[in-house]
């Protein structure tokens, strides 16, 4: 809607951040989104206008044009912890994924913003890797995902630990997306003042 909104050339009244905010509150279950998760959104949609394929059988490729990767992928759930086949898109900083390569819109999406990559072992699954937040064990990290019904929520994973088809393809994906983290100083000296104050707090 905020796409159509911002790119529409017949819609005059453009939606500004804050009216943007305003629309979106109570919509994860019943609780507000993170401002700042939002304003993210509201410029990515505003810088670059998401593009959806028409009704003509075309499947993702048309929307992500030249993604860094792409392929299916098994993701271990946040708060259920089943393993679903998800088809992910890495591109411009942020990992998408979807249901069906068909699908026009992702599941999920997980700015690679801050986060890290490791390789894991898993006892039910080969070729794992995870996505964190480096130095904090219990934080969130910052991603939504669409509900069954429609409802865009918070993500609720500490980390997002992914299974790959092969060891090959395992390597493959954690150079992309390693290559694809950027980071942001402001975050990290924040992060380092609050280690500081909580281990200043614990003497």
């Amino acid at each position: 809607m905020l796409n159509t909104s911002l790119h529409n050339p017949n819609v005059k009244d453009k939606p500004t951040v804050e009216r943007f905010i305003a629309m979106n509150r109570g919509i994860n279950d019943g609780g507000d989104l993170p401002e700042e998760l939002l304003r993210n959104l509201y410029e990515s949609i505003k810088n670059e206008p998401f593009k959806i394929p028409e009704d003509d059988g075309n499947d993702l490729t048309h929307t992500f044009f030249n993604p860094d990767r792409e392929g299916w992928l098994l993701k271990l759930g946040g708060r259920v912890k089943t393993w679903k086949r998800r088809w992910f898109i890495l591109t411009d900083n942020c990992l998408y994924y979807f249901e069906y390569t068909t699908d026009k819109e992702p599941r999920g999406i997980i700015p690679l913003e801050n986060l890290s990559i490791r390789e894991v072992e898993d006892s039910k699954k080969p070729n794992c890797f995870e996505l964190y937040i480096p130095d904090s064990k219990d934080q969130v990290i910052k991603a939504c995902k669409t509900e069954a019904d429609g409802r865009v929520v918070e993500g609720n994973h500490t980390v997002y630990r992914i299974s790959a088809p092969t060891p090959e393809e395992k390597e493959e994906w954690i150079r992309r997306i390693r290559a694809a983290i950027s980071r942001d100083p402001f975050y990290e000296m924040l992060a380092a003042r609050k280690k500081k104050v909580s281990s200043t707090k614990r003497h």
